[in-house]
C-alpha cells in the first residue's frame, strides 16, 4: 500500500515548484502563536539585527574596495534567524555554523572590531588575521566556527553535543548548516549518531532556497527539510525566519526539548538572503522584482520596526538615533581593521597544532 505521507510530500513539492511558497505560509506561522515580545525584547531584537545589516553592508563595501579580499558571504536578510535563536538559548550555549557567519560572530557576543579586522587578515582579528571570513572561533563566546566545507558543521556540532553530554554540562549546541548541506551525508551520519546517543544539539536548517546558484526545487527531491530526520525519528518543524518572534518560540521550544534529554531536534528555518552567495555572485538565477518582493512583504527588521512605531514602543527618532549608533559602532570597527598591522610573519604556525 502506497505511503500517504510520501505523496502529500511530492505533491507538496510539486505546488512549491508551480508557486514559490512564502516563509510564513508554509510554516503557517505555529511557531509565533502565543509569543508577544516585550518593549524590552522587541528594541533588542531591533538593534541586534540592524548591527548585523549595517556591519555586513560595511564588509560589502570594504569588498569592493579591495579592503577584504577571498571568499565573502553576506548575512543579509537571514538576520532573525541568529538573533531570535540566540534570544531563546543560555549565553554559554555553543553555536557553530558554515561560511555565512558574520551574524552568528555579532549574535554571540564577538566584538565587531575584532570580526571586522579578521574579514581584513589583520592581527587583532578573532583568528589573528589568518582564518578570514569563513574561519573565525571564540572559546569565550562559545563560538566554534565559521567551516568552510559544506556541511561540516553538522559532524563538529554533534562532537560539541557528544562533550556536553559526556561531561555531564547541560549546555546544547546549535547546529547551523543551510538547505545546500542538507543533502551532505555526513548531515545524515550526525542524524544518526546524535539520535543514538539522544545529544543535546539543536540542528537549524537556514533555507535560504538557493544553494549558491541553484534553487532548492532543483536541489531537492523534497524540499520539507524539517522532516528529512523522520527516518531517525528525530522531531522537527518550519519556521517563518523572517520573523524574529517565530524563530525564538520555535527556538524555546527545541531548547527545552534538547536540555531536557530527549535527544536531538531539527527546525527548517525559511528565510532569504538578498545579496548573491558570495560576492563574486551576481545572482542571475533569479529575478529582481522577486528580491524585491521579499525585502517589502517580510523583511525581518522592518517587521520589527513597524510594530515599534505601532504600538507606541518607540518613535522613529529613536528607531534613527539607534540606527546612528550602530552605524558609528560599525564605522569605529572599519576604522580599527584598516589601520590595524597584519600578522607577523614569524606567527606563519602559532596556533595550527596543539600540544596534548
Amino acid at each position: 500500500m502506497p505511503d500517504t505521507k510520501v505523496k502529500k510530500s511530492r505533491g507538496a513539492v510539486r505546488r512549491s515548484i508551480r508557486k514559490r511558497e512564502s516563509p510564513s505560509s508554509k510554516a503557517n506561522g505555529k511557531s509565533a502563536l502565543g509569543l508577544v515580545f516585550t518593549p524590552k525584547q522587541e528594541l533588542f531584537a531591533f538593534r541586534e539585527m540592524m548591527l548585523i545589516r549595517r556591519f555586513e553592508e560595511k564588509a560589502g563595501q570594504l569588498y569592493g574596495m579591495g579592503f577584504i579580499g577571498g571568499f565573502c558571504h553576506l548575512y543579509i536578510g537571514q538576520e532573525a534567524v541568529v538573533v531570535g535563536m540566540r534570544m531563546a538559548c543560555r549565553e554559554d550555549d555553543q553555536t557553530v555554523t558554515t561560511y555565512r557567519d558574520h551574524g552568528h560572530m555579532l549574535a554571540c557576543g564577538m566584538d565587531p572590531k575584532g570580526v571586522m579586522a579578521e574579514l581584513m587578515g589583520r592581527k587583532g582579528g578573532h583568528s589573528r588575521g589568518k582564518g578570514g571570513s569563513m574561519h573565525m572561533f571564540s572559546i569565550d563566546q562559545h563560538f566554534y566556527g565559521g567551516h568552510g566545507i559544506v556541511g561540516a558543521s553538522a559532524p563538529i556540532g554533534t562532537g560539541l553535543a557528544f562533550a556536553n553530554k559526556y561531561r555531564d554540562s547541560d549546555q546544547i549546541c546549535l547546529t547551523y548548516f543551510g538547505d545546500g548541506a542538507a543533502n551532505q551525508g555526513q548531515v545524515y551520519e550526525s542524524f544518526n549518531m546524535a539520535k543514538l546517543w539522544n545529544l543535546p544539539v539543536v540542528y537549524v536548517i537556514e533555507n535560504n532556497r538557493y544553494g549558491m546558484g541553484t534553487s532548492i526545487e532543483r536541489a531537492s527531491s523534497t524540499t520539507d527539510l524539517y522532516l528529512r530526520g523522520r527516518s531517525f525519528d528525530i522531531p522537527g518543524e518550519a519556521v517563518d525566519g523572517m520573523d524574529v518572534r517565530a524563530v525564538k518560540a520555535a527556538g524555546n521550544k527545541a531548547a527545552k526539548w534538547v536540555r531536557e534529554g530527549n535527544g536531538p531536534y531539527i527546525l527548517e528555518m525559511l528565510t532569504y538572503r538578498y545579496r548573491g552567495h558570495s560576492m563574486s555572485d551576481p545572482a542571475k538565477y533569479r529575478s529582481r522584482e522577486e528580491v524585491k518582493k521579499m525585502r517589502q512583504e517580510h523583511d525581518p527588521i522592518e517587521q520589527v520596526r513597524i510594530r515599534l512605531i505601532k504600538n507606541g514602543l518607540a518613535q522613529e527618532e529613536d528607531l534613527k538615533a539607534i540606527d546612528s549608533e550602530i552605524r558609528q559602532i560599525v564605522n569605529e570597527a572599519a576604522d580599527f581593521a584598516q589601520n590595524d598591522a597584519e600578522p607577523d610573519a614569524s606567527e606563519l604556525y602559532t596556533n595550527v597544532l596543539v600540544d596534548v
